[in-house]
């Protein structure tokens, strides 16, 4: 693909990760249980990359606290900056420079990255002069958003293999032509 390209696909991953979870603030629905930010980060790593799914995974949660205010920009926004960007470079560099199973490269990027939010809590929220403790990260990274974790376990493959699907078919058209 052209840098150009890569460079589109990247804005509408961007744009993804401003727009699902305005619906979910819009409709009450709660963020933090279902993590829509997560899901176009995710994608855009598993299909342009480790660079450009950094870079969307860090710049989408602070254009959201500073375009509607969600998350709040410190620490949450910091915070959810250097997890996502964590799910976007890992799941690119697993995938697709490492060639591991979308399974796998999933799993680790998602317990990888809450490793990271926790320790970027642990380091702004002691700035401020506030404790993050085990509890807090257990229940902030595993238990209060399990929901979302489960949708992303079926909805990121899921999508991967419609896109892997298509591609293939694109593909083959091609050649027939």
């Amino acid at each position: 693909m052209s840098k150009t390209t890569n460079m589109v696909k990247a804005a509408i991953f961007l744009a993804l990760g401003l727009l699902i979870p305005y619906i979910f603030h819009v409709t009450g629905v709660a963020g933090q249980i279902f993590l829509p930010m997560h899901v176009p980060v995710l994608l855009c790593g598993f299909i342009l990359g480790p660079r450009y799914g950094l870079i969307v995974g860090f710049i989408t949660p602070l254009f959201n606290a500073v375009l509607t205010g969600m998350p709040p920009i410190y620490p949450t926004a910091f915070a959810m900056a250097f997890e996502l960007a964590t799910y976007g470079w890992i799941t690119g560099w697993l995938y697709k420079i490492k060639n591991k199973n979308v399974f796998v490269s999933l799993i680790i990027a998602m317990l990888l990255g809450r490793m990271v939010s926790g320790a970027a809590n642990y380091i702004l929220l002691g700035f401020a002069g506030e404790k993050y403790v085990l509890t807090m990260f257990l229940m902030s990274s595993f238990v209060k958003c399990i929901w979302g974790i489960i949708i992303q376990l079926i909805l990121v493959p899921l999508i991967i293999k419609t896109v892997e699907t298509e591609n293939t078919k694109g593909m083959a058209r091609a050649n027939e032509q």
